[in-house]
C-alpha cells in the first residue's frame, strides 16, 4: 500500500530556526539536486559528507578534483553507492551521522537503471544507515509516484514505502517539475524556431527552483513537523501549463508566439511497436520506457492528485520558495543554460524539427 500523503500546508514566508549544527551524510551530491542541497546544509554550518563516485556528471567527466571544488566546504569521499561494503568502508567509516540525505535516481529513466539505483542503492543505503545508527532519513523522491506507470516511479515508490515502514525517523519530499525540465526548448526559441506542444496541452506543473528545493530539503532536518510525512512541494506561483510557459517565453523575448503540433497518438503507435521489438532485442527495451516517460510527461499534470477521483489539485499543491518560473526564464534567456544542462533526460530537444501545425 503506498504510503499516506501528509496533510502539512506550507508557508514560504516562514522557515525554522536553524538548530545545532549536525553531521550529515548526502549520497547522490552531485546531481542536480543533490549538489544544492548539500551546499545548503554546509552553508547553515552543518557538518556535511558527500559519498560521489570517482568520475560524474554528464557523460562522467567530472573527476575527483573538480568533485571536490563543486562541492567546497563539504568533505568529499569517493564509492559506490550500489555496493554496501563500499558505503560502509569508504562511506560511513564506522562514524556517527545524526542524518542521511539520499538524492539518488536514475541518470535516464532506463528500466534496469531505475530499479538499480532508484530503488536498490537507495534501499542499500538505507540498510547501511540504520545498522549505523542514524536518526533521520530524508529522500527526495518525485511527485509523479503517485500514478505510477514507469519504471522509475514504481522503484521510488517501492523505496518510500521500505522507508516509512522501517521505523526510522523519516522525511519523504516529493517535488514537482524542477526548471531544469522545462528548458528543454529555451535554445530552439532563441533560434527562431516554433515551440513544440503535444495536442493534448492541458497537463500543468508547479514548478520548483533548485535552490528553493534545497532549502525544503533542508529545513526537513531541522523542522520536526516535517519528520514521519511524505511532503509534496511546489514553487510559488500558479500551476502553468506548457501553452502557458511557451507564452511566457515568447513574452520575454519579445516574439509572436508560434507553435508546431505533436500528436499523442505519435507515442500510442511507437510504444507498441517498441514493446513487440523488446521481447526479441534486449536494447529495445530502454526505448519502449523512454517512449512511455515521454507520453506521460506530455499527459500527466505534475500536481497534488485526489487518491479518490484521480483529479490533479493545483490548490492542494504546496508552494514553497521565492524563484518563480518566470525569474528562471528570464535568468537563461539571458546568460544561456550553463548549469542547467539536460543531459540524459533530452528527451524533447529534438522535437522542434517536427511538422508544424
Amino acid at each position: 500500500m503506498s504510503p499516506e500523503v501528509s496533510e502539512l500546508r506550507l508557508n514560504s514566508d516562514r522557515a525554522p530556526e536553524h538548530g545545532r549544527p549536525r553531521r550529515v551524510f548526502v549520497a547522490g551530491a552531485t546531481g542536480y539536486i543533490g549538489r544544492h542541497v548539500a551546499l545548503e546544509l554546509s552553508a547553515r554550518g552543518h557538518q556535511v559528507v558527500c559519498f560521489v563516485r570517482e568520475h560524474s556528471g554528464i557523460g562522467a567527466t567530472v573527476g575527483p578534483d573538480q568533485a571536490r571544488r563543486n562541492l567546497a566546504g563539504c568533505e568529499v569521499r569517493f564509492g559506490n553507492v550500489t555496493q554496501a561494503r563500499s558505503l560502509i568502508e569508504d562511506g560511513f567509516r564506522g562514524e556517527k551521522f545524526d542524518a542521511v540525505v539520499c538524492c539518488l535516481a536514475s541518470r535516464n529513466g532506463g528500466v534496469e537503471d531505475s530499479w538499480r539505483i532508484d530503488y536498490a542503492a537507495s534501499r542499500k543505503l538505507l540498510e547501511v544507515s540504520r545498522d549505523s545508527g542514524v536518526g533521520h532519513f530524508i529522500l527526495l523522491s518525485a511527485i509523479c509516484v503517485q500514478k505510477p506507470r514507469l519504471a522509475f516511479q514504481r522503484a521510488k515508490l517501492r523505496m518510500e514505502e521500505e522507508l516509512v515502514s522501517s521505523g526510522m525517523t523519516y522525511s519523504v519530499v516529493r517535488p514537482t517539475a524542477f526548471f531544469k525540465s522545462l528548458a528543454g526548448q529555451v535554445e530552439a526559441l532563441k533560434q527562431g524556431r516554433p515551440f513544440v506542444l503535444f495536442d493534448n496541452d492541458e497537463a500543468a506543473c508547479k514548478p520548483i527552483g533548485e535552490a528553493d528545493l534545497a532549502a525544503f530539503m533542508a529545513d526537513c532536518l531541522e523542522d520536526s513537523s516535517r519528520h514521519n510525512r511524505i511532503l509534496p512541494v511546489g514553487g510559488p506561483g500558479k500551476a502553468v501549463t506548457a501553452r502557458e510557459r511557451a507564452d511566457m517565453l515568447f513574452r520575454l523575448l519579445g516574439r509572436k508566439p508560434r507553435y508546431r503540433r505533436v500528436p499523442i497518438a505519435l507515442f500510442d503507435g511507437l510504444i507498441p511497436v517498441l514493446e513487440l521489438l523488446a521481447r526479441v532485442f534486449p536494447r529495445f527495451r530502454d526505448r519502449a520506457e523512454f517512449a512511455r516517460i515521454g507520453r506521460y510527461y506530455a499527459t500527466e499534470s505534475m500536481l497534488v492528485m485526489d487518491q479518490t477521483s484521480g483529479a490533479y489539485d493545483a490548490d492542494a499543491t504546496p508552494s514553497w520558495g521565492n524563484q518563480t518560473l518566470l525569474d528562471f526564464y528570464r535568468q537563461v534567456l539571458e546568460d544561456g543554460l550553463t548549469g542547467q544542462e539536460l543531459g540524459d533526460h533530452s528527451l524533447f530537444a529534438g522535437l522542434s524539427r517536427t511538422q508544424e501545425s
